[in-house]
């Protein structure tokens, strides 16, 4: 189905956009813009589910705001904007050309496009290179950079390079990566 959703967003950027966006797992809740001021996190971001290859996809992404406000824009191979989301709390909106559908947060639209719950509120830290603080959180078990939390193991092994990858091992098995445009 991702795969699907990729090619038609060569082709039409918006038909694909509801999956897309929220497959890029982002922070929680509402369509209000982000505070100008706020840090924008940009670069490729990949998601694949084992055994499920029409579920997982690659895109450019640009993540702003915060776990409580902010945007997300996911952008195809050839950079135009296949979807967009902003949340507040208690609310999240997916924006897809000229349609928005909204949600009652932003886990819900993920686990709509998705079907899977996804640590959403923590991806903001985590591509930050550090653990959420809403969730405690361990070092990693098998000695290598990085640390596990809500159930996923979290590498850091190449953030100097940019680079943060997420799994979660619980079947099916799904791997987050996302190489940030401005290495830390």
């Amino acid at each position: 189905m991702i795969a699907a959703l990729l090619r038609m967003a060569q082709r039409a950027p918006c038909a694909a956009a509801p999956a897309l966006l929220a497959l890029g797992l982002v922070g929680c809740a509402t369509p209000r813009a982000p505070q100008p001021a706020s840090e924008v996190l940009a670069g490729k971001l990949s998601i694949r589910v084992d055994g499920q290859a029409s579920r997982s996809l690659s895109a450019g992404f640009e993540l702003s705001g915060s776990q409580t406000q902010g945007q997300l824009v996911l952008s195809g191979p050839l950079g135009a904007t296949a979807a967009q989301a902003r949340w507040a709390p208690g609310e999240a909106a997916l924006i897809t050309g000229d349609k928005r559908t909204d949600y009652p947060n932003l886990d819900a639209l993920a686990v709509d496009a998705l079907g899977e719950r996804v640590p959403i509120a923590a991806l903001f830290d985590w591509l930050r290179g550090r653990a959420w603080s809403g969730a405690a959180s361990t070092p990693r078990r098998d000695g290598e950079t990085g640390f596990e939390q809500l159930g996923w193991q979290i590498s850091l092994a190449r953030w100097a390079e940019g680079w943060v990858e997420a799994r979660r091992a619980a079947a099916p098995v799904v791997t987050v990566r996302a190489k940030l445009d401005n290495a830390q």
